[in-house]
């Protein structure tokens, strides 16, 4: 995974280079860090350490609050350095390890989402079946399955990337390294760069998206075809309305991002970048632990038994 030039690094020039404003920034920044670790390491917690939690659909929240973590984690700890750094310099190791952590991770979040809405499918169309079903081996398996896909995607381009020849300017307009803007600063021919980023990317992108769209229309008509109560209807789609938020919150930028004819340069592509790698991540936690009420009893135990213990410590 040699780059063919003498290339050793690049030059992140960040959201913006008005000084003025980074201080700013950089607390804001650091509190959306400080919430979307805390928050979702909460859940993480409580889903692992909670035997009523022991179920596929906390399975799986599981897995998306360990993804986020380590999706901010991926661009939000070098931007907060560069907001006092003089040189805002990333090697080129590094910035190809970003590109590929950044893809491995949001690829996967985007397939494990479209697993989430097949779990709330089976649960409310099939569910005199669904322990049948979502039973724990099949669970694994597609949790490793959307891990091992996003994994060998990212390679993808972090391989593809890595092998370009960059000439002339090294700076690149943005926070993280990705591939759009990435292939500006290339010379010669990006067009497989460009195919892979346009179709594979775009492919697990929107084809987990169009799943899930599909997974709610089945649950809809199902829903309507066996009740005509409107309170029973209200009470069926309330246990997918955490994931149908996260959903729209993740996809909205992603689709801004991927399918606009923006170039990669542009504010709108930060701005998009900036809701899907950092105020989503923060956003998720929130949205399931607002509106599940067993998220929420789990944390209530947690903090009950941290409390109490504390009590017993002090005693002594």
């Amino acid at each position: 995974m040699l780059n063919q030039t003498s290339v050793t690094a690049f030059l992140l020039l960040g959201v913006t280079d008005i000084q003025a404003l980074q201080p700013y920034l950089f607390v804001v920044f650091l509190a959306i860090y400080v919430v979307s670790v805390v928050g979702n390491g909460a859940v993480l917690l409580v889903v692992v350490s909670d035997p009523r939690l022991h179920l596929p659909m906390y399975f799986f929240l599981g897995n998306l609050s360990c993804l986020d973590i380590c999706y901010s984690t991926v661009t939000l700890p070098k931007m907060l350095e560069n907001f006092f750094s003089t040189h805002k310099a990333i090697s080129f190791l590094g910035c190809i390890t970003q590109l590929h952590f950044f893809h491995f991770l949001g690829s996967t979040e985007a397939m494990l989402l479209a697993v989430m809405a097949f779990d709330r499918f089976v649960a409310i169309c099939r569910p005199l079946h669904y322990s049948v079903i979502m039973n724990y081996q099949l669970c694994t398996q597609m949790a490793v399955t959307v891990w091992t896909i996003g994994f060998f995607h990212a390679l993808l381009h972090s391989m593809m990337t890595s092998r370009l020849n960059f000439c002339g300017s090294h700076q690149i307009h943005h926070f993280f390294c990705d591939v759009k803007p990435l292939l500006e600063l290339a010379c010669g021919n990006t067009e497989l760069n460009q195919w892979l980023l346009n179709t594979v990317t775009g492919t697990i992108a929107m084809g987990p998206f169009l799943l899930t769209l599909l997974s709610y229309f089945t649950i809809i008509i199902s829903l309507f075809s066996k009740t005509h109560s409107c309170s029973a209807l209200r009470k069926a789609l309330s246990t997918c309305a955490s994931h149908f938020m996260v959903v729209i919150v993740f996809y909205a930028p992603v689709v801004f991002t991927y399918i606009s004819l923006a170039s990669g340069s542009s504010m709108q592509d930060q701005v998009a970048a900036i809701m899907y790698t950092v105020v989503t991540p923060m956003l998720n936690p929130l949205i399931y632990t607002l509106r599940n009420k067993d998220v929420k009893a789990a944390l209530n135990r947690v903090f009950r038994r941290t409390d109490d213990l504390s009590k017993f410590r002090a005693h002594f």
